[in-house]
């Protein structure tokens, strides 16, 4: 270095340093807004979830709409949902009440055979830790009973939260369904004309995605919702109708959720049917896994959502990490609509060079 001239940087430490700053400012950025969505998670869900609602009902009301005026057949529209997502609850209900007093001494049962079965080879547990385990759980729940009361309280805070979101979602959805498109247009005239342009082409490319993103997930979890309740009928495991309709919703998180629902519906075939019964559903785990992995994702999500398993996987960990089950729910179509908007807007400044 010669006197009076400044240091020379390395070209690739200069570079890496101007990507440094950037990423830090982006993170920062991401970081403040994730932290502001969790301070009004709440909203956030609704608004999520009147987006799905829209997604999902919004065509029935166009076809309800050619006959009558748009309100009614808005109006129409979502009491037809809502009668018809009561009707599905009562059916889950007389469901279990039906099966309750056979369920619970198939209970009681398969948690003796299941204990016989652990004291006999190749497990040959100690009877008396049998008896030592429950009469510890009793013992906990006894000393606990102030604990779990307070819990079950805020369980009931809890609740009231969620039907203050569901109704929030509601409302959101009633307006999107109904005028949805001029909201959209009000939204963007009050944005620059210099962007107008763009944040048009990301906003259609984003629903799209969306949309398609939850017609093909619900009907990927319809397909192995009845899949799965056909194959428990068949097995005569007891509340085969509430355990498809658990593995229905769990479909919602991919890869993982349904796994976890079909282990609940493995411990109670255990419990009420025997070993050989849980090792069939077990393995119906395997292949439910393999038909959604190979088959049903492929041919119902590869027109709207075209992302690696890889990112898939990482994006529901992400996301349950930062906000549990909803995180889960919402990581996937959130990184779809963003990798979507990112390809529609490059292809356009491609277009536009060229």
């Amino acid at each position: 270095m010669q006197p009076g001239r400044p240091p020379q940087v390395v070209p690739f430490l200069r570079t890496a340093a101007a990507y440094a700053w950037r990423l830090l400012v982006v993170g920062a950025a991401v970081y403040s807004v994730f932290a502001l969505l969790g301070r009004f998670h709440e909203i956030g869900v609704a608004l999520f979830l009147g987006l799905v609602v829209t997604a999902l009902l919004r065509p029935v009301a166009d076809v309800v709409a050619r006959g009558l005026p748009r309100p009614l057949a808005v109006a129409l529209t979502l009491l037809g949902s809502i009668a018809l997502l009561l009707g599905v609850l009562a059916l889950v209900g007389e469901a279990v009440d039906g099966e309750r007093t056979t369920l619970v001494r198939e209970f009681r049962e398969g948690i003796d055979r299941i204990e016989d079965w652990l004291e006999r080879p190749p497990f040959r547990v100690n009877p008396d830790a049998l008896s030592d385990v429950q009469g510890k759980i009793g013992q906990y729940l006894s000393s606990h009973r102030s604990t779990l009361v307070s819990e079950a309280l805020s369980g009931a805070h809890r609740l009231v939260a969620v039907l203050t979101t569901l109704a929030l979602a509601l409302f959101c959805s009633v307006f999107f369904i109904h005028s949805g498109d001029r909201q959209w247009d009000w939204l963007q005239e009050q944005l620059p004309p210099s962007v107008r342009g763009r944040v048009a082409l990301g906003g259609r490319a984003a629903w799209r995605t969306f949309t398609g993103y939850t017609h093909g997930i619900v009907l990927v979890a319809a397909v192995n919702a009845i899949l799965v309740g056909l194959a428990l009928w068949l097995l005569g495991v007891p509340l085969a109708v509430p355990l498809a309709l658990l593995e229905f919703l769990a479909a919602f998180v991919p890869l993982i959720g349904s796994p976890i629902a079909l282990a609940v519906a493995a411990v109670v075939a255990l419990a009420s049917q025997g070993p050989l019964v849980a090792a069939i559903v077990v393995a119906l785990i395997v292949v439910i896994g393999q038909i959604e992995g190979h088959l049903l994702h492929p041919l119902v999500m590869s027109w709207a959502v075209r992302l690696h398993p890889l990112v898939v996987a990482i994006s529901v960990i992400a996301g349950t990490i930062a906000a549990g089950i909803v995180g889960a729910v919402v990581a996937v179509p959130l990184v779809s609509v963003i990798w979507s908007v990112r390809t529609a807007l490059r292809a356009s400044r491609e277009e536009t060079a060229g």
